[in-house]
């Protein structure tokens, strides 16, 4: 029974492999884990060091060094030995020349109680780059010491099992967050909220297809309870709503993570050069009663409530001849196409003088602008040169446009005198807030393409689990391994041999 159930399963691993790629081959074999595939490449016996704090001049700098000789290197330089996780003041020489090269902190963290698991230590030292490169150059040259490459000490953690791979990204993101909103979101992911969610997924699939395999192996022995199946596809079905409802996020975090992509569309000398000046507070973009000045993209990083912003002014829409500005219109339309965000500068004095035909003008100048993009309902109507009409004329203009339901939000501004600035970042700060979402309230969100690339291929062998379940059981079972395998590529963590102790933690074969 044992040896046929054995030969069905190798026989359905061949037939499904004919229909993926040769990368993804391991999936259906019992061979190594993600993080054992990812930490044998290269040495883990060397000792690595390498100035932690970033370059430049500073009031300390930090040098980190992880590995076997760590112990050997802090009593080589220091010619003692400080407690365990305890600051020792402490002079550091050269171990060749006994030359003084700074006196400063050092820190001992035996493993694997450390940041990489192995024995680490840290030298804080002055920033300056002679005491910098003079500490390193005395690493170098003890024997088994070698600098470190890019991410090798959170490699090395890693690999150690003390980070997953989203809690690895979480860190680097961290350290390259510019705003608030990206420290925070940084901050739950690098603490292993994402990578939670994850592994409770794997534990869940695990023991799916823990029972498949169980009862294929054991089922005639009559050593499975009865319904095991159903509770198997409940459990499956219930899995795929919570893979699906988590990609169907309109990738705020992704958004949030890269940076909003927000695009001054308009026509021609409606201000759009002015409004991005404003916004960045510096003559990012000139500014010419000329009407055409603006032939290229013009793109600022921005920083709005805390929100990641690339803000990019465009060319005026218009028809023309020259052939320059004609590639600029189309530069400006395919930059609308991609947005997240439209901000449509209108000229207000290029209004219909009747404030109840303003709402149809402003629909097809909206579809003139936008055409077909796909982010038309992510847009907001900026009516500049609001200096320009009376007060009186500015609210019946206002009143017709609350009126038309089909209209989007429409600010009044003036880039001259900046009055309605405040009304329009509350309004864009708003909407930002709506694109991202905010990074403490509820669920995590997925960060990068790489997980929803891999929990797109888990929904799509789950459901090879529901095609083949009531057609072949060892072909279903293996849409089960591929669907696991593909949310251990996003932790890093999977294995055969936790699947076969599920098995025999949840069932008592053989009584």
């Amino acid at each position: 029974m044992h040896f046929f159930s054995s030969w069905r399963r190798s026989a359905a691993v061949i037939k499904v492999s004919l229909t993926h790629s040769k990368h993804d081959w391991f999936v259906f074999g019992r061979s190594l884990s993600v993080r054992r595939l990812l930490c044998s490449v290269g040495s883990e016996d060397d000792t690595i060091f390498a100035l932690s704090s970033g370059q430049g001049r500073c009031g300390v700098a930090v040098v980190r060094v992880s590995g076997p000789a760590s112990a050997h290197a802090v009593r080589s330089l220091t010619r003692g030995f400080p407690a365990a996780r305890t600051a020792s003041l402490r002079s550091i020489t050269h171990p060749q020349t006994k030359e003084l090269l700074d006196r400063g902190l050092v820190l001992w963290f035996p493993g694997p109680g450390s940041f990489t698991g192995e024995d680490s230590a840290e030298f804080h030292i002055h920033g300056g780059p002679a005491v910098i490169s003079g500490v390193l150059q005395a690493l170098g040259s003890l024997p088994g010491l070698r600098p470190a490459e890019a991410g090798e000490f959170t490699r090395r953690a890693f690999c150690a099992g003390k980070l997953d791979l989203t809690e690895v990204e979480g860190l680097g993101d961290l350290i390259h967050a510019e705003t608030e909103a990206q420290r925070r979101q940084a901050l739950r992911q690098m603490a292993g909220d994402l990578g939670r969610i994850y592994q409770d997924w794997s534990v869940r699939l695990k023991r799916c297809l823990a029972h498949v395999e169980a009862f294929i192996d054991f089922s005639e022995d009559e050593l499975i309870e009865d319904g095991i199946l159903n509770d198997v596809d409940a459990a499956v079905r219930q899995l795929q709503t919570d893979m699906e409802n988590h990609l169907s996020d309109q990738r705020r975090g992704e958004r949030l993570r890269s940076g909003v992509h927000v695009v001054i569309a308009g026509s021609t000398n409606a201000g759009k050069s002015s409004l991005l000046n404003m916004l960045t507070q510096r003559p990012a973009a000139i500014v010419s009663a000329t009407a055409g000045t603006t032939r290229d993209v013009v793109e600022v990083p921005l920083d709005i409530g805390g929100y990641p912003v690339l803000l990019s002014d465009t060319a005026g829409l218009r028809d023309t001849t020259d052939s320059v500005e004609q590639e600029g219109v189309r530069r400006a339309r395919q930059r609308v196409e991609q947005a997240d965000l439209s901000l449509v500068v209108v000229d207000l004095t290029q209004l219909p003088s009747e404030p109840q035909l303003v709402p149809v003008f402003l629909r097809g100048h909206l579809k003139n602008i936008l055409e077909q993009s796909s982010h038309r309902q992510e847009c907001i109507l900026i009516l500049n040169k609001s200096d320009l009409i009376s007060a009186e004329h500015n609210r019946s203009i206002q009143a017709s446009l609350e009126q038309s339901a089909d209209v989007p939000p429409a600010c009044f501004l003036s880039c001259q005198t900046r009055d309605g600035l405040e009304d329009l970042l509350t309004l864009l700060q708003n909407r930002l807030k709506t694109l991202c979402g905010d990074p403490l309230i509820g669920s995590p969100s997925l960060t990068q393409t790489r997980h929803r690339t891999h929990l797109q291929k888990s929904v799509e062998a789950l459901h090879q689990y529901h095609q083949y379940k009531d057609v072949d059981l060892v072909l279903a079972a293996e849409g089960l391994r591929l669907g696991l395998s593909s949310l251990g590529r996003i932790t890093g963590r999977v294995s055969p041999e936790e699947i076969l102790d599920t098995i025999f933690k949840d069932f008592c074969i053989g009584k």
